[in-house]
């Protein structure tokens, strides 16, 4: 299929890479086409603006960082898509931005569905994400291919364009929470005069185990952050998640405190890094210089 993706990020690149990989006719965008130039080694053609990239387009997929850019870019690029294309809206933007980018794309006559991407940077680029697809099942179909091709699997969170959003919201306060917990243990055990590594020692293979603490608890004891997914990404989802859930009965007391130490790490100067360096949130790390 002629996919394009608008937004060559941490997780644009990875998945226009491996479409492209995986036989699709690939034109990517970026709003600085340096970050989107490396792509053309891998068969991608780049475009200089998103209308000149979704021109022919049967699927376009936007993977950009917030709803003001998703809203600006679908304006951009709705001057050039064809009237057979489905924009595939892929970027964590919260309820209240998603329907705003519904109302949009009814003004403008684009066929809109959503396909949030569970995963970091490795799955993005190697096609084992899982897409939390919603919207209307005809148009879900005729994009599945491309979302086949980007996951392991697909869930479908419902019919309308923001079910995907919410389900997304909810796997990310998952994420958050088990990365600031294995950081909180990690931290604890440093503050007790123990080795770190014991920690996952002791869950290593028992009931509480799980392959993401050791992964995620490797890098904090080494104090080496690689960004798979940018600690201030995590953090604006957390921003999203209080959103969300205001006016509902839900009680976000952890999301306060999980927003609090994510802060910590990021004014500390570790947004960028991976949200691993959610470590250095707590007591005892200091600030990077």
């Amino acid at each position: 299929m002629k996919v394009a993706v608008l937004g060559t990020g941490i997780m644009g690149q990875g998945v226009a890479r491996h479409l492209a990989d995986d036989g699709h006719d690939v034109t990517a965008w970026n709003r600085t086409r340096e970050k989107a130039e490396p792509l053309a080694a891998s068969g991608v053609t780049i475009a200089d603006t998103a209308a000149d990239a979704v021109a022919g387009a049967d699927v376009v997929l936007s993977i950009l960082f917030d709803g003001d850019a998703v809203e600006e870019v679908l304006r951009d690029g709705a001057s050039g898509i064809g009237s057979d294309a489905v924009w595939v809206q892929a970027s964590t933007i919260g309820v209240a931005a998603t329907q705003r980018v519904v109302d949009v794309a009814a003004e403008l006559g684009v066929d809109l569905v959503e396909a949030m991407m569970l995963g970091t940077k490795k799955p993005a680029a190697t096609g084992a994400l899982v897409m939390l697809a919603a919207g209307d099942a005809d148009l879900i179909a005729r994009v599945q291919p491309v979302l086949d091709s980007m996951g392991a699997k697909t869930v479908t969170a419902g019919p309308s364009v923001g079910d995907g959003t919410k389900l997304k919201l909810a796997a990310n306060a998952w994420i958050a929470s088990i990365t600031a917990a294995t950081a909180q243990s990690i931290a604890l055990a440093e503050a007790l005069g123990l080795n770190p590594q014991l920690f996952l020692d002791a869950i290593d293979g028992g009931q509480s185990d799980t392959p993401y603490a050791h992964v995620k608890g490797a890098s904090m004891i080494a104090g080496d952050y690689p960004a798979q997914f940018a600690l201030d990404g995590l953090r604006k989802d957390i921003g999203l998640m209080l959103d969300a859930s205001a006016g509902t009965d839900f009680d976000p007391t952890l999301l306060r405190s999980l927003g609090a130490v994510y802060g910590a790490a990021s004014d500390a100067g570790f947004g960028s890094d991976d949200i691993a360096a959610v470590r250095t949130g707590f007591r005892g790390t200091g600030s990077r210089d």
